[in-house]
């Protein structure tokens, strides 16, 4: 979509406006608006001034604070039983201003126990369902080691939560203590569409996530985070550096998140030469080609390979592994001279070149816009697998539809890698605002969309009066917790209205410059933090300049529509008309006005949001020479308004 002029030009034009004709007040509302200013305007907004840990600014304070979890771990991988077994060393440290007697962790894998709350709620169908598959954790000792002495901690497990319970309090500002956790289970073959299997013809895809025990986030806006994975709800995670080795069959490819330490051991002389070669190449480079995937010499001539990775200040960690992947890469240039590897793993179902022979070139072009655009990417690798999952995001790697082409797989190589900024860069509380992620990425995604290879998969205009049909489909509103969302409304209040709500923040309200300013002042001060959602409105607020509570409300916080009008002009004299503009649902908004005059010429104005301060009725006089033919508000139909009907004035 075009973006309109920055606020200031429209203000300009308003106020260069007013040297012709005279405005006059906003008169009384007629019965028929659901507009009240005082609701819409209300002068209390947040209900919290700002404070040392998160200022009034929109910004960490000088006493912001959050807890660290280093992990490393080392697992087996069975592709006989299929089963991933092993061991989590947890190095936690507590800066929080408290002592903590006990620590809470995530089992996400519990989900996929028959009897856990997940799999009960679901029922066994849709998306997150559990479909015919009795799993979870076997946990197996846990010990907490403190200056270097390790002792058995006592632990209750709760669903997909894990309570550990310390000999001594973990010490505030700064105190550090270690967990060892022995655990194991098996691999569902679908995993909530979030992990799983893909039998193809040439092996099994396993793609491997949320597969060790993990911290709980202790915060200071509700201590300890324990909502229980039930499937829709995602994320939220301490950040950290993980290392870890994946021990595998010889004859698999294992891809992660993060660095692998030890291509010389795992990889052919080949295949090294040719890693090394994807590094420096700007075009995609066929570390193992399709011809290769049954050779066996494309694989070092033994049982078992163990492969290392690590990955710094991440959030999190994923894998996958196969027999079956072709393999190839190219290197990403980066902002600052920083160059990192994508890199793409599929089977030879999903090869060619409209499908995932292309992954690469698609990796590599919206990571390298996202880095340019908003934030540069942090990670040394980015890996997109072609498996059993749809579309699901961890830091470094993405698992993507081994049956996604074209488009398809443009749209979702682009939203899952958007997904590095929004959560894993800027790490919002995924399990209680859904909005703060899919609908702030999916946001990003359509100006990738324009931008990628000259506009090759970028969307045209659309018409917002059509699209408000479906964002109001569902009256619960953006702030809800994703599992209690219907999945029917998930995609519209998730990640479809909150990227509208930008898009018309960016377009119709701040401008592009103002917004994109304000957006990255955001996504800097929280980089690898804990934003709430007052968090990112203030932020807004103050880069911006303007005051936006008006908005916030509309949008974000109720479920208010927008539905602009005009009614029949009237004349004072014969160069003088008076024009009428109404706000008849409960969200104002900017709005652009055509005026077409008899002789076909037509005037464009541009009026802020305060006209409706007064009221629902805004009127203003018109210097004309001749006759009004027709009014319209929004002549573009940039706004979500419920009623096209009204919102063109013709003289009769």
């Amino acid at each position: 979509m075009l973006a309109n002029q920055p606020t200031t030009c429209r203000l300009a034009a308003f106020l260069g406006m007013l040297c012709l004709p005279a405005m006059v007040s906003a008169q009384s509302a007629q019965s028929t608006s659901k507009f009240s200013q005082y609701e819409a305007f209300k002068p209390v907004f947040y209900l919290t001034d700002g404070t040392e840990e998160r200022t009034a600014s929109g910004r960490p304070g000088v006493k912001y604070w959050q807890n660290t979890a280093d992990y490393k771990i080392d697992v087996t991988f069975d592709d006989q039983k299929e089963t991933i077994s092993g061991s989590v060393l947890i190095t936690y440290k507590n800066n929080s201003p408290e002592n903590l007697p006990f620590l809470w962790l995530q089992l996400d894998q519990n989900i996929y126990d028959a009897q856990s709350r997940g799999s009960i709620s679901t029922g066994g169908m849709g998306r997150w369902g559990n479909r015919n598959f009795d799993g979870g954790y076997t946990i197996g000792n846990v010990s907490v080691i403190t200056a270097g002495k390790e002792q058995k901690a006592e632990h209750q497990i709760s669903d997909t939560r894990m309570r550990v319970d310390l000999p001594q309090a973990l010490k505030a500002k700064g105190g550090i203590v270690q967990l060892k956790v022995q655990f194991s289970f098996p691999i569902p073959a679908y995993g909530t569409d979030r992990m799983g299997i893909l039998k193809t013809k040439n092996g099994n895809i396993y793609e491997i996530a949320q597969w060790y025990p993990r911290m709980c986030v202790f915060d200071n806006v509700l201590g300890w985070n324990t909502l229980p994975y039930l499937g829709q709800g995602e994320f939220y995670l301490e950040y950290g550096n993980i290392e870890y080795s994946i021990n595998a069959p010889a004859n698999h490819i294992v891809v992660g998140s993060g660095q692998l330490l030890n291509p010389a051991e795992v990889l052919t002389p080949v295949q090294l030469q040719r890693y090394k070669q994807a590094q420096q190449s700007d075009k995609t480079v066929m570390l193992r080609d399709r011809g290769e995937v049954t050779d066996p010499a494309s694989r070092p001539a033994k049982q078992r390979l163990t492969w290392k990775f690590k990955c710094n200040n991440t959030r999190d960690v994923a894998w996958a592994s196969s027999p079956a992947f072709i393999w190839d890469a190219a290197r990403m240039n980066l902002p600052g001279g920083k160059k990192a590897l994508a890199m793409s793993v599929y089977p030879d179902e999903s090869a060619g070149d409209t499908a995932w022979s292309r992954s690469t070139e698609y990796v590599k072009g919206c990571i390298e816009h996202y880095s340019e655009k908003w934030y540069p990417y942090t990670y040394p690798v980015a890996v997109n697998v072609a498996g059993i999952v749809g579309g699901m995001e961890y830091p470094g790697i993405v698992f993507c539809s081994s049956r996604a082409q074209r488009a398809g797989l443009w749209g979702v190589t682009n939203h899952e890698f958007g997904h590095n900024w929004f959560p894993m860069i800027v790490g919002s509380n995924e399990r209680r605002f859904a909005w703060m992620d899919e609908g702030f990425n999916t946001f990003i995604n359509g100006i990738a969309d324009k931008a990628f290879n000259n506009g090759e998969y970028g969307n045209k205009n659309r018409d917002r009066h059509n699209m408000s049909r479906s964002m109001y489909m569902d009256s619960s509103g953006i702030l809800h917790r994703p599992d209690i969302v219907a999945q029917r409304s998930l995609g519209v209040l998730a990640y479809y209205k909150p990227a509208v709500g930008l898009d018309l923040l960016r377009e119709e309200i701040l401008g592009e410059e103002r917004f994109d300013k304000a957006f990255r002042y955001y996504i800097d001060n929280w980089a690898f933090k804990h934003p709430t959602q007052w968090d990112f409105f203030r932020a807004i607020e103050n880069s911006s300049g303007e005051s936006l509570d008006w908005f916030w409300r509309s949008w974000i916080l109720n479920n208010w529509k927008v539905d602009m009008a005009v009614a029949p002009v009237t004349y004072q004299n014969d160069s003088t008309a008076v024009v009428t503009l109404e706000c008849l649902e409960q969200a104002p908004m900017p709005v652009t006005v055509d005026i077409k005059m008899e002789d076909g010429s037509v005037k464009r104005l541009k009026f802020p949001v305060e006209i409706w301060q007064s009221g629902p009725t805004f009127r203003f006089r018109q210097t004309v020479s001749g006759k009004i033919s027709s009014v319209t508000v929004d002549p573009e139909r940039r706004l979500p308004d419920v009623n096209s009907a009204n919102n063109s004035w013709t003289k009769q």
